[in-house]
């Protein structure tokens, strides 16, 4: 018998319980015994069906030998980190679907793991139930990874989706988003644009080899987007998703951020709709290949938290290719990358050419939306400082 531990007991601690039971089966086949929760720590005991595993003292996981895995499902940093760190010095595997323990101190984590011939796995923290972290280092192991992208965040992909759909304003998509309990009641991390930029820093550490600190990362979210935009990248052939990206620059150097993005409609990840999530991998020697799939939830999240256990006890300790070094040298301003823009401006064809020259026009009515030749977005800014801006986003491609 295979005995565990889980921290935190709220969507995603519950749901790896209810995969542990319901899939015990096949679990117990795969790993030659069975696998049992048998600790669960809460901070306030409740009744339920859990109650008799349930512990407020983590000293006593911490201690216990029988306990070989914890999964770590609390959220946020302090606490978190203090357990995690503990665990792993007890010499216990540990689990998490924690992005942003693992954005900000996964490092660090990692290297006492390694010390410690234990492993730290992270699969959920990234795209849920989408299988990216594993095949990103195994069965991509053997390119050089370019480039990493992806739509990252269903709640804000739901709210895009209505808002194409529908003709919703961001402000009553969001609404209808909580009303279905895709958005919590504070919705700051998904629509700031947030959550995705701690899961692309996690997919930038792994896809470079170096760390990138979520303090320098620009994170853009869709509260200002306007449905008048929406409206005119659906006429032109485009859709508007926000997307995460990490770019490898010429020279060496790398970038990472989040931003709303014109996406040309012939491109698979431009009709990624409602929750789901997906991310594009680009490297030297497949070229790109997408991943797909619900990004968050319940039971998609527990299923990642349960092969991470299993990888954990049928693997040993090997740290399999999961590292990166703590060295952030090299990181630069997305303003660096060349790509197509969109502006709206308040003013002519006119204004935009004599700003920007030669334009591709996608609207005029008053107001003029064009596209831009490929620049740097310190020229994009630079360029437009002359016109009345009412909104400008990036182009994909």
């Amino acid at each position: 018998m295979i005995q565990i531990a889980i921290m935190g007991l709220g969507t995603v601690g519950t749901g790896v319980a209810k995969v542990l039971s319901e899939n015990a089966r096949q679990i117990e086949r795969k790993l030659g015994e069975p696998l049992q929760v048998k600790s669960i720590l809460v901070r306030h005991f409740r009744d339920g069906a859990y109650r008799q595993l349930m512990t407020d003292d983590f000293a006593r996981i911490e201690s216990d030998p029988d306990i070989r895995v914890v999964v770590e499902t609390i959220g946020g940093v302090e606490a978190a980190y203090e357990y995690t760190r503990r665990a792993l010095e007890a010499g216990k595997h540990v689990v998490t679907a924690n992005k942003q323990l693992v954005a900000e101190r996964g490092c660090e984590l990692l290297e006492l793991a390694r010390k410690k011939n234990v492993r730290y796995l992270f699969e959920a923290s990234v795209g849920g139930g989408i299988p990216i972290l594993h095949p990103l280092r195994e069965c991509m192991a053997a390119n050089r990874i370019d480039e990493v992208y992806g739509i990252l965040n269903g709640t804000t992909n739901y709210i895009l989706t209505r808002m194409v759909r529908t003709g919703a304003f961001f402000s009553d998509a969001l609404r209808e988003a909580q009303a279905k309990g895709y958005a919590e009641a504070d919705p700051t991390a998904d629509v700031m644009g947030i959550d995705a930029g701690r899961k692309i820093c996690i997919l930038a550490d792994m896809a470079f080899g170096r760390q990138v600190d979520p303090a320098v990362v620009p994170m853009e979210g869709i509260s200002k987007l306007s449905l008048r935009d929406v409206k005119i990248a659906g006429r032109a052939g485009y859709r508007i998703k926000l997307l995460g990206r990490a770019v490898r620059l010429p020279g060496g150097g790398r970038t990472a951020y989040v931003a709303p993005h014109l996406i040309p409609e012939e491109q698979p990840i431009a009709n990624v709709e409602d929750v789901f999530n997906a991310v594009v991998v680009r490297g030297n020697a497949t070229g790109e290949v997408m991943f797909y799939g619900k990004g968050a939830g319940e039971l998609p999240t527990a299923s990642a938290c349960v092969a991470d256990v299993m990888e954990c006890l049928q693997s040993g300790p090997r740290q399999g290719g999961v590292s990166w070094s703590a060295d952030t040298a090299g990181f630069e301003d997305p303003l660096e990358l060349h790509t197509r823009w969109y502006f709206r401006i308040e003013g002519s064809l006119t204004d935009a050419a004599l700003a920007f020259g030669q334009v591709e026009v996608l609207s005029e009515d008053g107001e003029t939306a064009f596209l831009t030749d490929r620049i740097s977005g310190q020229e994009a800014r630079q360029q437009a400082e002359t016109l009345n801006v009412l909104a400008c986003m990036r182009v994909l491609g």
